[in-house]
Protein backbone atom coordinates (compact mmCIF):
# COMPACT_ATOMS: atom_id res chain seq x y z
CA UNK A 1 0.00 0.00 0.00
CA UNK A 2 1.27 3.29 -1.16
CA UNK A 3 2.64 5.16 2.39
CA UNK A 4 1.37 8.79 2.62
CA UNK A 5 4.16 11.33 3.45
CA UNK A 6 4.84 12.85 6.48
CA UNK A 7 5.06 16.41 6.67
CA UNK A 8 6.83 17.76 10.33
CA UNK A 9 5.83 20.37 12.61
CA UNK A 10 9.19 22.23 11.87
CA UNK A 11 8.45 22.81 8.35
CA UNK A 12 5.13 23.56 8.82
CA UNK A 13 6.07 26.83 10.89
CA UNK A 14 8.04 27.01 7.67
CA UNK A 15 5.06 27.46 5.57
CA UNK A 16 4.32 31.14 4.85
CA UNK A 17 1.09 30.80 2.88
CA UNK A 18 -2.38 30.27 4.05
CA UNK A 19 -4.96 27.96 2.30
CA UNK A 20 -6.89 30.01 -0.08
CA UNK A 21 -9.31 29.90 -3.20
CA UNK A 22 -6.89 28.94 -6.32
CA UNK A 23 -9.45 27.03 -8.80
CA UNK A 24 -11.14 29.28 -10.42
CA UNK A 25 -11.02 27.92 -13.98
CA UNK A 26 -11.40 24.86 -16.15
CA UNK A 27 -7.63 25.02 -16.35
CA UNK A 28 -7.47 25.65 -12.56
CA UNK A 29 -9.02 22.33 -12.02
CA UNK A 30 -6.39 20.02 -14.19
CA UNK A 31 -3.50 22.13 -13.10
CA UNK A 32 -4.50 21.07 -8.91
CA UNK A 33 -4.68 17.25 -10.80
CA UNK A 34 -0.78 17.93 -10.95
CA UNK A 35 -0.32 18.86 -7.07
CA UNK A 36 1.19 16.55 -4.58
CA UNK A 37 -2.06 17.53 -2.33
CA UNK A 38 -3.78 15.69 -4.94
CA UNK A 39 -2.16 12.73 -4.74
CA UNK A 40 -1.95 12.86 -1.14
CA UNK A 41 -6.02 13.09 -0.87
CA UNK A 42 -5.92 10.41 -4.06
CA UNK A 43 -3.50 8.15 -1.26
CA UNK A 44 -5.57 9.00 1.62
CA UNK A 45 -8.71 7.71 0.60
CA UNK A 46 -7.61 4.59 -1.21
CA UNK A 47 -5.90 3.76 2.58
CA UNK A 48 -9.28 4.63 4.75
CA UNK A 49 -11.66 2.36 1.60
CA UNK A 50 -8.69 -0.50 2.03
CA UNK A 51 -8.59 -0.32 5.84
CA UNK A 52 -12.33 -0.91 6.31
CA UNK A 53 -12.58 -4.00 3.52
CA UNK A 54 -13.94 -6.94 5.69
CA UNK A 55 -15.02 -4.25 8.84
CA UNK A 56 -18.63 -4.13 9.88
CA UNK A 57 -21.19 -2.07 11.56
CA UNK A 58 -20.81 -1.49 14.48
CA UNK A 59 -17.10 -1.88 14.85
CA UNK A 60 -15.19 -0.80 17.76
CA UNK A 61 -11.50 -1.50 18.95
CA UNK A 62 -10.51 -2.74 22.59
CA UNK A 63 -9.45 1.33 22.60
CA UNK A 64 -9.87 3.96 20.46
CA UNK A 65 -6.45 6.47 19.32
CA UNK A 66 -6.17 9.81 21.54
CA UNK A 67 -6.92 11.85 17.94
CA UNK A 68 -10.01 9.56 17.40
CA UNK A 69 -11.34 10.38 21.09
CA UNK A 70 -10.91 14.26 20.73
CA UNK A 71 -12.60 14.14 17.28
CA UNK A 72 -15.31 12.57 18.83
CA UNK A 73 -15.62 15.34 21.47
CA UNK A 74 -15.31 18.20 18.99
CA UNK A 75 -18.27 16.68 16.68
CA UNK A 76 -20.41 16.31 20.07
CA UNK A 77 -19.82 19.49 21.25
CA UNK A 78 -20.78 20.88 17.37
CA UNK A 79 -24.52 18.43 17.62
CA UNK A 80 -24.80 20.24 21.46
CA UNK A 81 -24.69 23.31 19.30
CA UNK A 82 -28.01 22.21 17.61
CA UNK A 83 -30.04 21.38 20.53
CA UNK A 84 -29.08 24.82 22.16
CA UNK A 85 -29.76 26.84 18.70
CA UNK A 86 -33.44 25.43 17.59
CA UNK A 87 -34.93 26.55 14.20
CA UNK A 88 -36.92 28.90 13.67
CA UNK A 89 -40.72 29.20 13.14
CA UNK A 90 -40.37 30.52 9.24
CA UNK A 91 -42.44 29.82 6.55
CA UNK A 92 -39.18 29.04 4.15
CA UNK A 93 -39.22 25.29 2.69
CA UNK A 94 -35.60 25.13 2.52
CA UNK A 95 -32.98 26.80 4.77
CA UNK A 96 -33.85 27.89 8.02
CA UNK A 97 -32.18 31.47 9.25
CA UNK A 98 -31.22 29.00 12.51
CA UNK A 99 -28.24 27.77 10.46
CA UNK A 100 -26.52 31.20 10.32
CA UNK A 101 -26.78 31.24 13.49
CA UNK A 102 -24.69 27.90 14.56
CA UNK A 103 -22.32 28.95 11.60
CA UNK A 104 -21.65 31.95 13.57
CA UNK A 105 -21.06 30.30 16.39
CA UNK A 106 -18.64 27.66 14.66
CA UNK A 107 -16.65 30.94 12.99
CA UNK A 108 -16.26 32.53 16.75
CA UNK A 109 -15.14 29.18 18.04
CA UNK A 110 -13.00 27.67 15.65
CA UNK A 111 -9.71 28.59 17.31
CA UNK A 112 -10.89 27.54 20.57
CA UNK A 113 -12.51 24.06 19.34
CA UNK A 114 -8.96 23.31 17.41
CA UNK A 115 -7.16 24.21 20.51
CA UNK A 116 -9.29 21.80 22.30
CA UNK A 117 -8.09 19.55 19.29
CA UNK A 118 -4.62 19.94 19.17
CA UNK A 119 -1.78 19.61 21.35
CA UNK A 120 -0.17 23.27 21.73
CA UNK A 121 3.21 21.79 20.21
CA UNK A 122 0.19 21.67 16.80
CA UNK A 123 -0.46 24.84 17.23
CA UNK A 124 1.29 26.11 13.97
CA UNK A 125 -1.14 23.83 12.10
CA UNK A 126 -4.18 24.92 13.26
CA UNK A 127 -4.20 27.98 9.98
CA UNK A 128 -4.29 25.48 7.75
CA UNK A 129 -7.07 23.07 9.25
CA UNK A 130 -9.29 25.99 10.21
CA UNK A 131 -10.78 26.36 6.46
CA UNK A 132 -11.86 22.84 6.35
CA UNK A 133 -13.28 22.61 9.34
CA UNK A 134 -15.22 25.58 8.71
CA UNK A 135 -15.94 24.25 5.16
CA UNK A 136 -17.16 20.68 6.50
CA UNK A 137 -20.89 21.65 7.46
CA UNK A 138 -22.48 23.51 4.38
CA UNK A 139 -22.66 26.96 3.31
CA UNK A 140 -24.12 29.46 6.14
CA UNK A 141 -24.78 31.90 3.54
CA UNK A 142 -26.83 29.81 0.84
CA UNK A 143 -28.24 27.47 3.71
CA UNK A 144 -27.03 24.13 2.19
CA UNK A 145 -25.02 21.01 2.00
CA UNK A 146 -23.46 19.08 -0.67
CA UNK A 147 -20.28 17.20 -1.43
CA UNK A 148 -17.76 19.92 -1.44
CA UNK A 149 -18.33 20.47 2.05
CA UNK A 150 -18.02 16.40 2.85
CA UNK A 151 -15.09 16.78 0.52
CA UNK A 152 -13.71 19.31 2.60
CA UNK A 153 -13.80 17.24 6.33
CA UNK A 154 -12.17 14.99 4.29
CA UNK A 155 -9.43 16.83 3.56
CA UNK A 156 -9.52 18.42 7.27
CA UNK A 157 -9.02 14.63 8.33
CA UNK A 158 -6.39 14.35 5.98
CA UNK A 159 -4.46 17.75 6.92
CA UNK A 160 -4.44 16.12 10.63
CA UNK A 161 -3.11 12.82 8.76
CA UNK A 162 -0.07 14.28 7.27
CA UNK A 163 1.09 16.28 10.25
CA UNK A 164 0.52 12.88 11.68
CA UNK A 165 -2.00 13.80 14.68
CA UNK A 166 -3.35 10.86 13.18
CA UNK A 167 -1.27 8.13 12.35
CA UNK A 168 -1.51 6.36 9.15
CA UNK A 169 -1.43 2.87 9.76
CA UNK A 170 -4.75 0.39 9.53
CA UNK A 171 -6.45 0.37 12.90
CA UNK A 172 -6.55 4.17 13.12
CA UNK A 173 -7.43 4.50 9.45
CA UNK A 174 -10.36 2.36 10.14
CA UNK A 175 -11.20 4.36 13.23
CA UNK A 176 -11.30 7.83 10.66
CA UNK A 177 -13.87 5.51 8.90
CA UNK A 178 -16.39 3.42 10.83
CA UNK A 179 -16.04 6.28 14.08
CA UNK A 180 -15.06 9.60 13.08
CA UNK A 181 -16.49 9.64 9.61
CA UNK A 182 -19.85 7.94 10.67
CA UNK A 183 -20.31 10.65 13.62
CA UNK A 184 -19.66 13.17 11.06
CA UNK A 185 -22.05 11.86 8.74
CA UNK A 186 -24.67 11.73 11.45
CA UNK A 187 -24.25 15.04 12.60
CA UNK A 188 -24.77 16.06 8.99
CA UNK A 189 -27.94 14.24 8.75
CA UNK A 190 -29.03 16.16 11.58
CA UNK A 191 -27.85 19.77 10.23
CA UNK A 192 -30.11 18.80 7.08
CA UNK A 193 -33.06 17.64 8.74
CA UNK A 194 -32.83 20.71 11.39
CA UNK A 195 -31.97 23.43 9.40
CA UNK A 196 -33.73 21.87 6.15
CA UNK A 197 -30.49 22.95 4.11
CA UNK A 198 -31.03 22.47 0.41
CA UNK A 199 -28.98 20.20 -1.35
CA UNK A 200 -26.08 22.48 -2.86
CA UNK A 201 -25.68 22.02 -6.71
CA UNK A 202 -29.28 21.93 -9.01
CA UNK A 203 -30.87 19.50 -6.40
CA UNK A 204 -27.88 17.00 -5.92
CA UNK A 205 -26.99 16.33 -9.87
CA UNK A 206 -23.46 15.47 -8.69
CA UNK A 207 -23.23 13.49 -6.03
CA UNK A 208 -25.31 9.73 -6.23
CA UNK A 209 -27.82 11.35 -3.52
CA UNK A 210 -28.31 14.90 -2.75
CA UNK A 211 -25.42 15.41 -0.92
CA UNK A 212 -23.44 12.89 0.04
CA UNK A 213 -20.52 10.40 -1.95
CA UNK A 214 -18.08 9.08 0.08
CA UNK A 215 -20.09 6.95 2.18
CA UNK A 216 -21.07 5.02 -0.50
CA UNK A 217 -17.57 4.88 -1.48
CA UNK A 218 -16.35 3.85 2.03
CA UNK A 219 -19.51 1.44 2.24
CA UNK A 220 -18.68 -0.82 -0.96
CA UNK A 221 -15.30 -1.26 0.43
CA UNK A 222 -16.40 -2.73 2.97
CA UNK A 223 -18.67 -5.36 1.21
CA UNK A 224 -15.26 -5.51 -1.86
CA UNK A 225 -13.97 -8.76 -1.17
CA UNK A 226 -17.13 -10.74 0.26
CA UNK A 227 -19.70 -12.38 -1.68
CA UNK A 228 -22.59 -13.55 0.98
CA UNK A 229 -24.19 -10.06 0.17
CA UNK A 230 -24.95 -9.16 -3.54
CA UNK A 231 -25.19 -6.19 -5.22
CA UNK A 232 -29.00 -6.25 -5.49
CA UNK A 233 -29.11 -6.84 -1.43
CA UNK A 234 -29.82 -2.87 -1.32
CA UNK A 235 -32.85 -3.41 -3.07
CA UNK A 236 -34.43 -5.57 -0.29
CA UNK A 237 -35.86 -3.31 2.41
CA UNK A 238 -35.51 -2.73 5.61
CA UNK A 239 -31.68 -2.97 5.16
CA UNK A 240 -29.09 -3.97 8.11
CA UNK A 241 -26.74 -1.17 9.40
CA UNK A 242 -23.53 -3.13 8.88
CA UNK A 243 -21.82 -0.96 6.79
CA UNK A 244 -21.49 2.54 5.27
CA UNK A 245 -23.16 1.87 2.05
CA UNK A 246 -26.54 0.57 3.57
CA UNK A 247 -27.15 3.10 6.06
CA UNK A 248 -26.80 5.75 3.23
CA UNK A 249 -29.52 4.12 1.52
CA UNK A 250 -31.75 3.98 4.45
CA UNK A 251 -31.22 7.39 4.93
CA UNK A 252 -32.56 8.02 1.21
CA UNK A 253 -35.69 5.78 1.99
CA UNK A 254 -36.40 8.27 5.18
CA UNK A 255 -36.26 11.39 3.94
CA UNK A 256 -37.84 10.87 -0.07
CA UNK A 257 -40.90 8.88 -1.09
CA UNK A 258 -41.94 7.05 -4.03
CA UNK A 259 -39.93 4.31 -5.67
CA UNK A 260 -36.36 3.76 -5.51
CA UNK A 261 -35.77 3.95 -9.32
CA UNK A 262 -37.34 7.14 -10.26
CA UNK A 263 -35.70 9.40 -6.95
CA UNK A 264 -32.46 7.62 -6.75
CA UNK A 265 -31.96 6.13 -10.65
CA UNK A 266 -28.07 6.57 -10.35
CA UNK A 267 -28.07 3.77 -7.57
CA UNK A 268 -31.35 1.82 -8.76
CA UNK A 269 -28.59 1.31 -12.10
CA UNK A 270 -25.91 -0.28 -10.07
CA UNK A 271 -28.26 -2.36 -7.80
CA UNK A 272 -29.50 -4.28 -11.23
CA UNK A 273 -26.26 -4.23 -13.31
CA UNK A 274 -23.24 -4.63 -11.39
CA UNK A 275 -21.99 -7.88 -10.61
CA UNK A 276 -19.72 -7.38 -7.79
CA UNK A 277 -19.19 -5.03 -5.03
CA UNK A 278 -15.46 -4.96 -6.47
CA UNK A 279 -16.55 -3.28 -9.65
CA UNK A 280 -18.72 -0.83 -7.75
CA UNK A 281 -16.08 -0.18 -5.40
CA UNK A 282 -13.59 0.45 -8.58
CA UNK A 283 -16.33 2.31 -10.33
CA UNK A 284 -17.74 4.84 -8.18
CA UNK A 285 -13.66 5.93 -7.22
CA UNK A 286 -13.97 6.87 -10.73
CA UNK A 287 -17.41 9.01 -10.88
CA UNK A 288 -15.90 10.49 -7.47
CA UNK A 289 -13.02 11.80 -9.80
CA UNK A 290 -15.15 12.84 -12.51
CA UNK A 291 -18.12 14.00 -10.89
CA UNK A 292 -17.02 15.96 -7.68
CA UNK A 293 -13.13 16.04 -7.28
CA UNK A 294 -13.25 17.49 -11.89
CA UNK A 295 -16.43 19.78 -11.35
CA UNK A 296 -15.28 23.78 -10.84
CA UNK A 297 -18.22 23.87 -9.33
CA UNK A 298 -17.75 22.12 -6.42
CA UNK A 299 -13.38 22.55 -6.00
CA UNK A 300 -13.60 25.79 -6.63
CA UNK A 301 -14.75 26.72 -3.25
CA UNK A 302 -12.36 24.33 -1.31
CA UNK A 303 -9.15 26.44 -0.29
CA UNK A 304 -5.40 24.81 -1.17
CA UNK A 305 -2.24 26.09 -0.32
CA UNK A 306 -0.38 26.06 3.37
CA UNK A 307 0.20 21.98 4.23
CA UNK A 308 -1.99 21.26 0.92
CA UNK A 309 0.15 22.81 -1.43
CA UNK A 310 -0.79 24.76 -4.53
CA UNK A 311 2.34 24.23 -6.06
CA UNK A 312 1.82 21.63 -8.89
CA UNK A 313 5.73 20.31 -8.28
CA UNK A 314 6.58 20.12 -4.67
CA UNK A 315 7.55 16.87 -4.87
CA UNK A 316 11.36 16.23 -4.03
CA UNK A 317 14.17 15.62 -6.72
CA UNK A 318 13.93 12.04 -6.64
CA UNK A 319 10.64 11.85 -7.52
CA UNK A 320 10.40 12.11 -11.43
CA UNK A 321 8.13 14.80 -13.29
CA UNK A 322 6.11 11.79 -14.59
CA UNK A 323 4.85 10.09 -10.96
CA UNK A 324 3.47 13.31 -9.87
CA UNK A 325 2.15 15.26 -12.43
CA UNK A 326 -0.10 12.35 -13.28
CA UNK A 327 -3.40 12.26 -11.37
CA UNK A 328 -3.29 9.04 -9.42
CA UNK A 329 -3.85 5.72 -11.15
CA UNK A 330 -6.61 4.27 -8.74
CA UNK A 331 -8.76 7.18 -9.51
CA UNK A 332 -8.74 7.40 -13.46
CA UNK A 333 -9.48 10.49 -15.85
CA UNK A 334 -12.33 9.72 -17.71
CA UNK A 335 -11.78 8.29 -21.25
CA UNK A 336 -14.42 7.40 -23.25
CA UNK A 337 -18.59 8.62 -23.07
CA UNK A 338 -20.88 6.50 -21.25
CA UNK A 339 -22.47 3.96 -23.81
CA UNK A 340 -26.15 4.43 -22.97
CA UNK A 341 -29.06 2.41 -24.83
CA UNK A 342 -31.74 4.91 -26.48
CA UNK A 343 -34.33 6.28 -24.57
CA UNK A 344 -38.35 4.65 -24.21
CA UNK A 345 -41.51 5.92 -22.82
CA UNK A 346 -40.83 3.45 -19.73
CA UNK A 347 -37.61 5.04 -18.39
CA UNK A 348 -38.26 6.95 -15.09
CA UNK A 349 -37.30 10.10 -14.69
CA UNK A 350 -35.91 10.95 -11.01
CA UNK A 351 -35.45 15.00 -12.02
CA UNK A 352 -35.70 17.25 -14.34
CA UNK A 353 -32.46 16.83 -16.83
CA UNK A 354 -32.18 12.98 -16.84
CA UNK A 355 -33.06 10.68 -18.84
CA UNK A 356 -32.96 11.99 -22.26
CA UNK A 357 -31.83 10.40 -25.37
CA UNK A 358 -28.53 9.65 -25.81
CA UNK A 359 -28.87 12.21 -29.19
CA UNK A 360 -29.29 15.42 -26.95
CA UNK A 361 -27.21 14.11 -23.10
CA UNK A 362 -24.06 15.14 -22.28
CA UNK A 363 -21.91 11.98 -21.75
CA UNK A 364 -19.25 11.38 -19.35
CA UNK A 365 -17.21 9.15 -17.24
CA UNK A 366 -17.56 5.57 -18.28
CA UNK A 367 -17.99 3.93 -15.15
CA UNK A 368 -17.01 -0.17 -14.68
CA UNK A 369 -21.06 -1.31 -14.88
CA UNK A 370 -21.78 0.87 -18.30
CA UNK A 371 -21.57 -2.02 -20.46
CA UNK A 372 -23.38 -2.95 -23.81
CA UNK A 373 -27.48 -3.34 -23.68
CA UNK A 374 -28.03 -6.89 -22.62
CA UNK A 375 -30.57 -8.79 -25.12
CA UNK A 376 -34.44 -7.45 -25.50
CA UNK A 377 -33.49 -3.78 -24.36
CA UNK A 378 -32.52 -2.59 -20.61
CA UNK A 379 -29.91 -3.02 -18.05
CA UNK A 380 -30.53 -6.85 -16.47
CA UNK A 381 -29.82 -7.88 -13.01
CA UNK A 382 -26.74 -9.58 -12.52
CA UNK A 383 -28.63 -13.03 -13.70
CA UNK A 384 -29.57 -11.37 -16.72
CA UNK A 385 -32.79 -13.31 -15.88
CA UNK A 386 -35.46 -10.63 -16.57
CA UNK A 387 -35.45 -7.10 -17.22
CA UNK A 388 -35.33 -4.94 -14.40
CA UNK A 389 -38.61 -2.25 -13.89
CA UNK A 390 -37.04 1.11 -14.16
CA UNK A 391 -33.81 0.41 -15.31
CA UNK A 392 -34.19 1.00 -19.29
CA UNK A 393 -31.37 3.13 -19.03
CA UNK A 394 -28.28 3.90 -17.13
CA UNK A 395 -28.14 7.67 -15.91
CA UNK A 396 -25.04 9.14 -17.13
CA UNK A 397 -22.35 10.18 -14.85
CA UNK A 398 -22.11 13.61 -15.95
CA UNK A 399 -24.97 16.06 -15.54
CA UNK A 400 -26.12 18.68 -17.05
CA UNK A 401 -24.48 22.24 -15.22
CA UNK A 402 -26.03 24.33 -13.08
CA UNK A 403 -27.82 26.92 -15.38
CA UNK A 404 -28.16 30.20 -13.13
CA UNK A 405 -24.54 30.20 -11.13
CA UNK A 406 -21.59 29.18 -9.94
CA UNK A 407 -21.98 29.75 -6.37
CA UNK A 408 -22.47 26.61 -5.20
CA UNK A 409 -20.11 23.50 -3.85
CA UNK A 410 -22.74 20.83 -5.57
CA UNK A 411 -23.54 18.25 -4.15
Amino acid sequence: MTELRRISLDQVQSIPDDPIYHIKTDEDVQLWKTTHSYKDYSIFLNRLTNAVVNYHLPWSPEALARGTMKTLALLDKLEQWIEEIPPLQTPQRFGNLAFRTWGKRLEENCDALLGELLEPECTPVRRFAKPYLMGSFGSFTRMDYGTGHETSFALFLLVLTLVRFFEPVPQVERELVLIVFLRYLRLCWKLQDVYRLEPAGSHGVWGLDDSHFLPYIFGSGQLRDQADVPVNAVLRTPLPGTNLYFLSISRIHQVKNGPFHEHSSSLHAIAVSVPNWGKVNSGLFKMYEAEVLSKRVVVQHIPLGGILEWDSSPLPASDSTTQHRQAPQYLPHPSAPLALPPATSSTPRARSGLGRSSATTSLGTQAPWATSTPPGGGLRSASHSRPVPGAAMLPPTSFPRRSTDDRSLGS
